[in-house]
């Protein structure tokens, strides 16, 4: 769809909104969140006698959190999908001002764990607010990018690039400064520049965006023991094996001793206390030891199939807004993916990312699911092409061309 034609991404022009046509969702994308959800329980069923033993709970204290978590995601998924779109794109504002008074909230009131403030108690249940940043951020930018596109003229690299570098500065003083989260914070980065890639933002302006970044990154490791001792860790776990590189070696102990076929549900070792965080950060090694490396490759394929639908949810959706939303959430959930596998398997720095969708815990799952859900309610009206025909594209690059020969926008139609 995408393809490169003198050296500029071809322009994808969709029919207005009063003329999309409902139709039968993606149910194989609901089929796979509900799988996804099921492997969470189970994982979790499975290892409660451990952590039971560690936290001297009630014997169904874990699997009745999480089921109460999952039966909360499937109210959230049912509301998400029936409710209009555009209603998100009205409340965005509203969405913003609850993200960042929960922030504050967090700051003042949140209990500090493992030198960190990113929960807060409200009525014996923790919320982590930076997964609210997370939605209220994809509303908002979506819509704003919608904006640039929309006043049917070039898009303004120079003040989309200003607003965002303001707004990646909050980012960086609540989420990665105040909350001590840089791993979320990278997700809300790469959520940030993928949907300004696809609303056709320049890619010299994206390079210094990811730049900054990067320096940012830099800076905030340098400035933090904790963060340069977790930095070194994952260059040589095996240097510190007793104190920082615990974690990375015990994740790494876990998942190569799955073996090709796992150990099976109820022969966890790691899960007895071995493994921090077995049934969050680390819960992608507690699967691979119990299903093994075939169970590896089979959960890295449903990943795959998941994110694939996304993908084609998102060139065939019927107008801007809902394209950079789907962008932002295949972004969002993509690189959580990645960033929690890879730190089990020592190709990334432990960041305390949860993985989407299995890992125990009640707000990560409820927002997964609430993105999910949009993107189900988004397939219902997308359109049967990814682009459009040969000759009302050439009629139409021609409309777009400015007086100096270049395009308006690289993805995204002028048409909300």
């Amino acid at each position: 769809m995408f393809q490169n034609q003198t050296n500029r991404r071809r322009v994808v022009v969709f029919g207005d909104q009063s003329q999309r046509r409902k139709h039968r969702p993606d149910y194989i994308l609901l089929l796979l969140c509900v799988v996804f959800l099921v492997i969470g329980l189970i994982i979790i069923y499975a290892i409660s006698p451990a952590l039971i033993a560690q936290s001297q709970v009630s014997e169904n204290y874990y699997i009745s959190k999480q089921l109460i978590a999952v039966g909360l995601a499937v109210v959230t998924f049912l509301i998400m999908a029936n409710t209009p779109v555009n209603f998100w794109k009205r409340a965005q504002m509203p969405l913003i001002i609850i993200a960042s008074a929960s922030a504050l909230a967090v700051r003042l009131f949140g209990e500090k764990v493992n030198g960190a403030y990113r929960w807060i108690q409200i009525g014996g249940i923790s919320f982590q607010s930076v997964e609210l940043i997370k939605f209220a951020l994809l509303i908002w930018l979506a819509a704003f990018l919608t904006n640039q596109i929309k006043s049917g003229k070039p898009l303004d690299a120079k003040q989309v690039f200003r607003t965002l570098l303001i707004v990646l500065i909050i980012v960086g003083i609540v989420v990665a400064k105040l909350q001590s989260d840089l791993g979320s914070t990278g997700v809300i980065v790469a959520m940030m520049a993928a949907m300004c890639f696809v609303a056709g933002l320049p890619l010299r302006r994206v390079a210094l965006f990811g730049g900054i970044i990067v320096l940012g990154a830099v800076l905030l490791i340098a400035t933090s023991s904790y963060r340069r001792d977790r930095f070194l860790t994952f260059m040589h776990p095996e240097r510190d094996c007793q104190s920082t590189g615990y974690q990375a070696c015990q994740a790494l102990i876990a998942v190569g001793s799955g073996g090709m076929f796992g150990k099976g549900l109820a022969h966890s070792v790691q899960a007895y206390g071995y493994l921090p965080e077995a049934a969050n950060d680390s819960i992608f090694a507690i699967y691979s030891e119990k299903f093994g490396f075939i169970g590896v490759v089979v959960l890295l394929c449903l990943f795959a199939v998941f994110f694939t639908r996304m993908k084609n949810i998102m060139e065939r959706s019927p107008d801007n807004f809902t394209r950079l939303l789907v962008t932002g959430i295949l972004a969002w959930l993509s690189t959580q993916t990645l960033i929690n596998i890879g730190a089990m398997v020592g190709l990334l720095p432990l960041k305390g990312i949860t993985l989407p969708f299995i890992s125990y815990g009640g707000t990560s799952i409820l927002f997964v699911t609430a993105g999910v859900g949009l993107v189900f309610n988004i397939s219902r009206y997308t359109t049967y092409t990814a682009g459009i025909s040969t000759e009302r594209s050439r009629n139409e690059d021609t409309r777009l061309r400015r007086g100096d020969g270049r395009p308006h926008h690289a993805y995204l139609s002028r048409r909300a």
